[in-house]
């Protein structure tokens, strides 16, 4: 026997090896995957969910560095929900569905429209909003007044969309119609060539249209070409358990206001954008912005607030007009009383750096009283609201939303209850009485809108 080991070594030591290597192999094998575990298991074990969407305004960016968008907003939520941290992949439009079967994530988030077709390949969540397709088209274009109105006009659309459905759907009921596919196009780059009159028309689902107004004042949203749709997460068939659990968490996201809350960040007040407005926001960030921007930035600093938060709100004060002056005697670029001027320390509010300076020094002011708000895009909503009707307005409106039963520290419910210091029934019974408290909603939302359009300015234009 000694002498069979001795003549053998080698093969008996290789033999040895490959058996510890298969052992090793199929160990891995059994711990990573532990003999066919499901899609929420798979999750739950390595501690990470994995988003695959689209890289586009309304779903997925970066912001100062930042990833941010609705989409990845919610997705974070539903990843805090689990307990685990979030992966985000990117493959382009055409590219989700293929990523979903592989493997390659866990669901699509990305403006995913419930449609026939694709109810075969996946299954849907409980929809989270509601949108309708609109044709998007320039101010000097006629646009069509109904669907037969869309005969022998040409429309591009990215391939597999659900415009790119209906069109279908359209051309077959007999209207002849004509539509150019592109591939793996975002609708904002197309809205974009809408507005440079490199093409006529485009579709988009109405909240992405208006969003991009925004940024492209001189396009015009026209006709819906269909009911409304519902946008959705999608999962593959056999993850059921997956499923459950997403749609878990909407139901909860939806009871606490949470789905309300993250829509209202992006996409707040856009149907009642005055592109006219708009237009004048966009000519003067060119012709009177760059006065102002240096000092904005310098005194933005120093608070560590985002530069183009500051310029929105200086805009919404005074259209960067340092002569400004309003019908109560507040004056300057950021429309400081008498009474904060002095509390700033500053002496002259018709000089635009003085009128920089205070104002933001009082804006941080502001944000410090509401420091138990824990979440910091809510604090400065809050912040913004005293910053206009006044900080002892702002806590009686939050005392009426107490009563009423709702959370006064998030800002959907301050929205409710400020309006309500114009009427009798309440202000009688707060400390400060009367206030226009429909002023400060208008005021935030006015200033959030400007300020989603200074934070895309990088993806418009270099002029400012």
């Amino acid at each position: 026997m000694k002498n069979f080991f001795l003549n053998n070594f080698i093969l008996i030591t290789l033999l040895g090896l490959l058996s510890f290597f298969i052992f090793l192999s199929v160990s891995i094998h059994n711990d990573e995957f532990c003999c066919n575990l499901t899609r929420l298991e798979k999750i739950k074990k390595t501690g990470v969910l994995k988003l695959i969407t689209n890289n586009s305004i309304n779903t997925y960016y970066y912001y100062n560095g930042q990833p941010t968008g609705f989409e990845y907003d919610l997705a974070k939520e539903f990843a805090d929900f689990m307990d685990v941290d979030l992966d985000v992949v990117s493959p382009g439009w055409n590219n989700m569905f293929a990523y979903l079967k592989q493997g390659k994530g866990d669901f699509i988030g990305s403006g995913l429209a419930i449609t026939k077709k694709r109810i075969e390949k996946v299954n849907f969540s409980i929809p989270y909003m509601t949108i309708q397709q609109r044709i998007v088209y320039h101010k000097s274009v006629t646009g069509p007044k109904n669907i037969k109105d869309l005969a022998f006009r040409t429309l591009h659309i990215r391939r597999g969309t659900s415009y790119h459905s209906r069109l279908e759907k359209i051309k077959k009921s007999g209207v002849n119609l004509h539509y150019i596919l592109h591939d793996n196009i975002p609708t904002e780059e197309l809205i974009r060539m809408v507005n440079d009159r490199k093409i006529e028309f485009t579709i988009a689902n109405d909240n992405v249209a208006y969003l991009i107004q925004r940024y492209y004042p001189d396009i015009r949203i026209g006709i819906a070409l269909q009911k409304k749709e519902y946008f959705a997460w999608a999962v593959n068939k056999n993850d059921l358990q997956l499923l459950e659990q997403i749609n878990e968490f909407f139901l909860s996201a939806n009871l606490t206001g949470l789905v309300q809350k993250i829509s209202e960040k992006y996409y707040s007040n856009f149907e009642n954008s005055d592109p006219f407005d708009l237009k004048k926001f966009h000519q003067r960030l060119e012709t009177r912005l760059p006065k102002y921007k240096k000092t904005i930035i310098n005194e933005s600093r120093k608070y560590n607030f985002d530069w183009k938060l500051i310029a929105a709100i200086v805009y919404q004060e005074s259209h960067f007009n340092p002569t400004a002056k309003s019908s109560t005697n507040v004056m300057g670029l950021m429309q400081v009383t008498t009474s904060t001027a002095e509390e700033m320390g500053i002496e002259n509010r018709l000089n635009p750096a003085q009128s920089i300076k205070a104002g933001i020094k009082y804006l941080d002011k502001m944000v410090k009283k509401f420091d138990y708000i824990k979440d910091d895009y809510e604090k400065m909503l809050f912040a913004l609201a005293s910053y206009n009707i006044g900080y002892g307005h702002v806590m009686d409106a939050m005392q009426i939303a107490r009563k009423m039963g709702l959370d006064e520290k998030m800002w959907q419910n301050l929205k409710t209850a400020l309006p309500l210091l114009s009427k009798s029934d309440y202000y009688t019974k707060t400390q400060y009485g009367y206030a226009r408290g429909w002023e400060p909603v208008q005021y935030v939302d006015r200033i959030l809108v400007y300020f989603d359009i200074l934070k895309q300015t990088k993806n418009i234009t270099t002029n400012y």
